[in-house]
């Protein structure tokens, strides 16, 4: 393991109840993906509360148009990575598309992800029946899950492209539920992504859990960018939610850092950042 820049703050390690805690001592919560070990020590020495080795590495690190050609062969290793650079912050690792096509592979994907990676959470996408059920069952396990919900990446072809949800009323009711089912189903943590401002502030006032926000507005517990995105380094247009937080700034520590403080302000995301 990385050992912490010695001039780095140092601090206590995050922990799953650490976050709930954090939602309702009103802290916001700050997360960024990570892909490496360098990339993890980087967050780590700026205090960055929750590293996320999401999927989005088959669009950024890969090259692919979409999430689903990661396996989970590649989640592990990249899991394994990142662990070697974190001391405190927060592991969280995305199950790749059809991981949890039912509950033995979920469960499977979950203890390879903690057991090989080193994660201390994983994250699921969606709120189906099969999605809840695998939720249940990994929780029952002492495996802290985070989900994700609005606008999930591995749904993309039903969505027919990367697009806002829960515009319309009984789509944000539909969200609002999978909310709390995701909830009752024993998720530690949610992902709120691509949902208008109101809705965002909806679900989060909607459940216990913390809830983290990417263009979901600025009234969620926290928020994650993917750090492709945040350093301006994403090929092509950026997304309409983020922010290139490396202009202005004279190295990637200094950028993190800003962008941690911005969350933490409440000075991110501005309006130009959200859905409407």
């Amino acid at each position: 393991m990385y050992v912490q820049n010695a001039n780095a703050p140092q601090r206590k390690p995050v922990t799953v109840p650490g976050l709930r805690e954090m939602k309702v001592q009103g802290q916001r919560i700050v997360m960024l993906t990570a892909y490496d070990a360098s990339f993890a020590w980087q967050l780590d020495a700026a205090g960055v509360d929750v590293a996320l080795v999401g999927d989005s590495l088959g669009m950024v690190v890969q090259g692919h148009r979409s999430t689903l050609p990661v396996t989970l062969d590649h989640m592990v290793y990249h899991t394994a990575a990142v662990a070697r650079g974190l001391s405190a912050t927060l592991l969280v690792a995305d199950l790749p598309f059809m991981a949890e096509r039912d509950v033995a592979h979920a469960l499977d994907a979950a203890a390879r992800l903690v057991g090989e990676g080193g994660a201390a959470m994983v994250k699921m996408e969606g709120a189906a029946a099969h999605i809840l059920d695998a939720i249940a069952a990994i929780a029952a396990r002492a495996i802290p899950v985070c989900a994700h919900l609005g606008l999930t990446p591995q749904s993309v072809h039903k969505f027919g492209g990367f697009r806002v949800q829960g515009r319309e009323q009984t789509a944000a009711e539909r969200i609002v539920d999978q909310a709390r089912a995701v909830q009752e189903a024993g998720a530690d943590l949610l992902v709120i992504e691509g949902v208008p401002v109101a809705l965002g502030q909806r679900i989060t006032a909607a459940v216990d859990i913390p809830v983290i926000g990417i263009g979901a507005g600025p009234h969620c517990d926290g928020q994650v960018l993917v750090i492709h995105d945040m350093l301006g380094v994403t090929p092509g247009k950026r997304p309409k939610f983020s922010k290139d937080f490396l202009a202005g700034h004279d190295s990637v520590a200094a950028a993190i850092a800003a962008y941690a403080e911005a969350v933490r302000s409440g000075v991110f995301p501005a309006p130009e950042h959200c859905f409407n």
